[in-house]
């Protein structure tokens, strides 16, 4: 029983020495929960490229996501999408496969933000909408 006070009474002291309160400052990176590569999981390996095409899926996943926000519809049927396609091409190894498969399932039932912001582009008011219509055909013979 003594030890294991000791061992805490440790632990905490390394955890609020000064190095460590430096480090959880803002010098380590956010943690992150990882599934595959840098990218597919909560959070990321930003500066790192992707290691395969299911990294590289995710990367665009998480580049269409805005921070601290949902993703859109789209975005999510994207990567269900790529993920789907890398899970029935045999050229990938099974472990691969398998991760295609269960990030697959994932964007299928991830959260998405019901209405994304768009952008309105209206048209002049005196623009034609016929004039595509009105082209004069000239043939040289």
């Amino acid at each position: 029983m003594r030890i294991m006070i000791a061992a805490l009474a440790v632990l905490a002291a390394v955890l609020a020495s000064p190095v460590a309160l430096a480090q959880s400052a803002g010098d380590a990176p956010a943690p992150s929960l990882l599934v595959h590569g840098n990218y597919c999981g909560l959070g990321n390996r930003a500066p790192l490229p992707p290691v395969d095409a299911l990294d590289a899926a995710c990367a665009r996943h998480d580049a269409c996501t805005p921070a601290g926000g949902l993703p859109s519809r789209r975005c999510n049927l994207r990567l269900f999408r790529e993920a789907d396609l890398i899970s029935r091409d045999p050229r990938y190894p099974d472990s691969v496969r398998t991760a295609a498969v269960f990030i697959a399932f994932s964007a299928s039932t991830m959260p998405f933000d019901p209405a994304p912001q768009s952008a309105a582009i209206e048209a002049p008011i005196w623009a034609d909408p016929h004039a595509y219509r009105r082209v004069r055909a000239s043939y040289a013979y």
